[in-house]
């Protein structure tokens, strides 16, 4: 089910932190291996800075009947 969620979910979201207040916002995942989500960012975006100053962050999925998986866990920029 979780691995369906995933792939019926384009655009999920990603919640990082900036300081001490949270963010949200829609990402393009370019391949996932299981719940390892690798998502393309340009140095230059703000969340690149948020993950590299507090890396834990949570990406959220959903489907069209409303299923969700979330997973939580510490980002790596690569």
């Amino acid at each position: 089910m979780a691995a369906a969620v995933i792939a019926a979910d384009r655009f999920p979201q990603l919640a990082s932190i900036d300081g001490d207040q949270p963010r949200l916002r829609p990402v393009s995942p370019v391949r996932t291996d299981g719940f390892t989500v690798y998502v393309a960012n340009l140095r230059s975006y703000h969340k690149t800075q948020e993950i590299a100053a507090n890396p834990k962050v949570e990406l959220c999925y959903l489907d069209d009947k409303h299923n969700q998986v979330r997973i939580t866990g510490t980002a790596e920029i690569l």
